[in-house]
């Protein structure tokens, strides 16, 4: 029940501002009502009309809204234009500011029962987590914000929902980000919620745990039906993104100049909305790009922008991930020393449970630099390392690529027959490309 379905707490409301400004009860009443009808009202005895409550409010000199909620004037307003400028802090890539600001927002919404507003700043408060690779907190935030958000529909829950899910992916966690995803990409659709912004975070959001899943189909899916309802979205920066992931599937397609381009569309909008974390993070993938494509000069120049970028914002996470894409263009430059530090540094920052997939792909680069100083001892040990984060995570694609390593060290050291095995592992996450092991694939919006 709401303070203004409250006669109770509206009658301890008068009652208390009528003392503050030392007025009586008749003045309170006078010239449209009596002093016994205030009496009752501030006893709780009586439902007032809107017409009684203005009238009061006017005599008292507050605001109607404050005195039938008990919250300042303007204070949604305000509220609202302070998680505007959280947005922006965080957009600048200062994510620890950006959750000082966010955690005073949540105080106060709390204070006021603003839901709509405690939703929101937990939200921030989870990509401030995810920024600075908290994945656990950041969990923590989204599940809370949905659960604010619980009697609201879907799309609603959409952000707080797709949050949780990228906080699994980090972490790690493929097929159950998959599974959070595509769950709720079936239920936009079958039941009719088709709404542009919602699905667009969601097939934007899936495209990259299908594709280390080696779902190569359904990732291409996936991107063709986000470029189908970038028109209908209203949110620039959403577009932007949606580029972004987009251009993962155009590059394992061997699309490289429109990868390029798609990247070039998502750097530009970045830039107008001043998002200076995922502006480095486009740079960041094309420097991935320009690397596929062979121009490692110019691909160590957009990584090392990136990694300069991200560490400027303190996102600790994402420049991690950067920091391996950077190193594997280095060896590939010949600068294998430096590769070797960048990522024995990078390690340091990264866990099973936190960027699982860029530390296995740190210790298979390891395992190649040292395979080419021939210390085929140290080069195993990272191979088995990174095979038993892929395994866990589930990465399809990424584990066939080391067991072919793995298994061409082990020939090559006489074990022929743990070669085999390693191969047989290898063919065995390549036998069926393009699924998820998750069942039929969600329903499809009516495009």
């Amino acid at each position: 029940m709401s303070d203004r379905d409250d006669p109770v707490t509206i009658g301890r409301r008068v009652q208390q501002l009528r003392g503050e400004r030392g007025l009586t009860q008749r003045q309170l009443a006078e010239p449209a009502y009596t002093p016994a009808y205030i009496s009752t009202l501030e006893a709780g005895r009586v439902r007032p009309s809107d017409e009684a409550l203005r009238h009061i409010a006017e005599r008292l000199g507050v605001a109607y809204e404050e005195l039938v909620t008990g919250r300042p004037a303007r204070l949604a307003t305000d509220l609202r234009l302070r998680l505007t400028e959280a947005q922006r802090t965080l957009a600048a890539g200062e994510a620890e500011r950006a959750a000082e600001q966010y955690t005073a927002l949540l105080g106060e919404a709390e204070a006021h029962e603003l839901a709509d507003v405690q939703a929101a700043a937990l939200l921030g408060l989870g990509e401030c987590a995810i920024d600075t690779g908290e994945l656990g907190a950041a969990r923590t935030y989204f599940e809370r914000s949905e659960q604010t958000l619980a009697d609201a529909p879907l799309p609603a829950r959409v952000p707080a929902l797709r949050g949780r899910a990228v906080s699994h992916y980090l972490a790690g966690e493929l097929r159950y980000a998959v599974y959070l995803l595509e769950s709720a990409l079936d239920e936009l659709n079958r039941g009719g919620l088709h709404d542009p912004d919602a699905l667009l975070l969601l097939y934007a959001s899936i495209i990259g745990p299908y594709m280390d899943m080696g779902a190569h189909a359904r990732a291409a899916q996936a991107a063709e039906f986000a470029l189908a309802l970038a028109p209908q979205a209203a949110d620039p920066a959403l577009v932007a993104r949606m580029h972004r992931s987009v251009a993962r599937t155009l590059l394992a397609e061997g699309r490289i100049a429109e990868a390029d381009a798609s990247l070039a569309k998502a750097a530009e909008l970045y830039r107008t909305l001043q998002l200076r974390t995922e502006l480095a993070n486009c740079h960041w993938m094309r420097g991935y790009v320009c690397a596929q494509n062979g121009e490692l000069e110019r691909a160590e120049d957009e990584l090392r922008l990136a990694l300069k970028m991200l560490a400027e914002g303190r996102a600790a996470l994402y420049g991690s991930q950067a920091a391996v894409e950077l190193a594997d263009v280095l060896h590939r430059r010949g600068k294998s020393e430096e590769a070797a530090t960048l990522l024995h540094d990078t390690l340091s920052d990264l866990s099973p449970e936190r960027g699982a997939l860029h530390s296995a792909a740190a210790h298979r680069l390891l395992g190649i630099i040292a395979e080419d100083a021939r210390d085929t001892e140290t080069a195993e040990e990272h191979y088995v390392r990174a095979l038993s984060l892929l395994e866990r995570a589930g990465a399809a694609g990424d584990l066939a690529d080391l067991c072919r390593l793995l298994g061409d060290l082990l020939r090559r050291t006489g074990r022929v027959e743990a070669a085999l095995d390693a191969y047989r592992t290898g063919l065995g996450h390549r036998t069926a490309p393009g699924t998820t092991t998750l069942g039929p694939a969600p329903a499809q919006p009516p495009l």
